[in-house]
């Protein structure tokens, strides 16, 4: 259908509604966002460089940091352009490039931690067969077929959102293009939008967390049947990470589109999407460096060899 929208641009509310907190939010958010991109950068760097961490775990935590950096640079960076220069506006071609964007690495981390978690069944619950299940040919067929997938699903919710017609130009109640907030904009019929959005949406957020549980219920049968101590603890401690990650993750996810807040607390709202956009890439490697012994050591001989950094 021809895009009959005759709004060029559309209004973003920022983080606060109020002028005097968004210089203070600024620095905090730029702040979170130089983290995140600096932690999840060292976490790449300490995994191609370090020879005992090429395995299919840390290949696809690699993968992982490189979403959470797209994530948390689709969502926040039209954000503090906007709060520097004091013009809160995104072009509508910006804001269609950024919710593609924004779902694309949003739905890979969620297929990240769904691929983590099997690699982590197939570690201890079929030990025997690990190489096989988890080969070279398989980890790369399983990378595209996540990148595949979470390219038609944000490209379907673009190309869906581009045949809708905006007649005024709005003010969008969040600091990046959120989709349900760009869908309450348009002057056009969204039951296409909406039902498309429902059944992806739940499919995309549901089948990766489903295949997580599954896979952990099966790990935890397996560890109990483990007589001793040591090998129980041994097999918790390679989850561990993974596991605080997920419950970061999801945890923020659902108290957004579960437990939504109401209808006029918008501020609720942006706060609960802060912390799956912003903290939770901040946090990852945190989690990975404090809690993995083996990423500990990477991290260690990475920043004490200036000669990576000056090559």
């Amino acid at each position: 259908m021809e895009n009959q929208s005759s709004v060029s641009e559309f209004f973003l509310r920022g983080l606060s509604g109020f002028p005097e907190q968004q210089q203070l939010l600024f620095g905090v958010f730029l702040c979170m966002y130089l983290v995140s991109l600096i932690g999840n950068v060292l976490i790449i760097l300490a995994i191609g460089t370090e020879p005992n961490l090429h395995t299919p775990m840390y290949f696809f935590l690699a993968n992982l940091s490189f979403a959470d950096m797209g994530l948390i640079s689709s969502a926040v960076t039209k954000m503090l352009f906007n709060v520097q220069t004091q013009h809160h506006t995104i072009s509508y071609t910006g804001c269609l490039t950024q919710m593609y964007f924004f779902m694309m690495f949003g739905d890979l981390d969620s297929f990240f931690l769904a691929v983590m978690a099997y690699d982590r069944y197939a570690a201890i619950c079929r030990p025997l067969h690990y190489s096989t299940i988890m080969s070279p040919r398989a980890c790369a067929l399983m990378l595209a077929l996540c990148w595949v997938l979470t390219n038609v699903v944000a490209l379907t919710h673009t190309l869906l959102m581009a045949r809708l017609s905006f007649c005024v130009v709005g003010e969008i109640s969040h600091f990046f293009c959120d989709i349900t907030s760009v869908l309450k904009l348009s002057c056009s019929d969204t039951r296409i939008n909406e039902l498309v959005l429902s059944g992806f949406g739940g499919t995309v957020l549901m089948v990766p967390f489903v295949s997580i549980v599954v896979s952990y219920v099966h790990i935890v049968a397996a560890v109990l049947r483990v007589r001793t101590s040591g090998g129980a603890s041994k097999a918790f401690s390679t989850c561990s990470s993974h596991l605080c990650v997920v419950c970061v993750f999801y945890g923020t996810l659902f108290s957004v589109y579960l437990f939504p807040a109401s209808v006029d607390s918008t501020e609720k709202d942006v706060a609960a999407a802060a912390m799956y956009t912003v903290v939770t890439p901040m946090l990852n490697p945190f989690i990975y460096s404090l809690r993995n012994k083996d990423m500990k050591g990477a991290l260690k001989r990475l920043l004490s060899h200036r000669q990576i950094f000056s090559s």
